[in-house]
């Protein structure tokens, strides 16, 4: 982005141009940090069937992963509902029972053990994985480092375009202005887990931190 603006005539601002560029930058970093969300899924007839063979298969899921030395900071449920089961036959409504679902949030600092850690909670009958996303510890330092280069590179942007405009641009920006955000963290497709499946497999690939920013520049004719 390149604007340029007259301030000829108003004394009290030092330059007779104000020229306004973005800046761009991304840093990329192997994540060390996984989140996963798992549970199960349970129905019945009526709403305690249901409630307390969910409550058995989640109490089996959730010691089977204390091998994994996840701590309790590391796990906690984050969606507890029970709906009702309805379908449809000639125009009626017919009630088919309850399901509750009882979902957990794992953070794994291990991720070599990702696919472990899946299997063994399927095994141990987790119906439900989704979101596995991949992040860094190190985000906000990450960011920081982002947000620095992409302020250099307006600079080099301002540099560069007054050199073509054959002017005068004070290199110090008058206003830098925070445009980008510090990146999402990377999400797998979702799959489906079986019990007996092959050996689940998760690749965490790369994280990129991108940084954006709008920068203000005075520059003489």
């Amino acid at each position: 982005m390149f604007q340029a603006y007259s301030f000829r005539g108003k004394k009290d601002i030092p330059g007779d141009f104000l020229l306004v560029v973005a800046g761009e930058a991304e840093v990329v970093v192997a994540p060390n940090l996984a989140s996963i969300h798992l549970g199960v899924i349970s129905e019945g007839k009526t709403v305690l069937q249901a409630q307390q063979e969910n409550a058995t298969v989640i109490t089996k899921v959730i010691q089977s992963l204390t091998k994994f030395a996840i701590s309790k900071n590391q796990l906690q449920t984050f969606d507890y509902r029970v709906d009702s089961e309805y379908d449809f036959e000639n125009g009626k409504q017919i009630f088919l029972g309850y399901k509750v679902t009882h979902l957990l949030q794992i953070k794994i600092d291990d991720l070599n053990r990702i696919g472990e850690v899946i299997d063994t909670a399927v095994q141990h009958g987790a119906n439900y994985v989704a979101n596995v996303q991949f992040m860094s510890k190190n985000n906000e330092s990450i960011y920081q480092q982002a947000l620095t280069a992409a302020v250099k590179n307006a600079v080099q942007k301002a540099t560069a375009i007054s050199a073509a405009l054959k002017v005068h641009v004070n290199p110090v920006p008058i206003a830098v202005k925070e445009t980008g955000t510090a990146g999402s963290p990377v999400i797998t497709q979702p799959g489906s887990y079986v019990k007996g499946a092959v050996s689940t497999q998760i690749e965490p690939g790369q994280l990129i931190i991108k940084a954006a920013v709008t920068a203000k520049f005075f520059y003489k004719i």
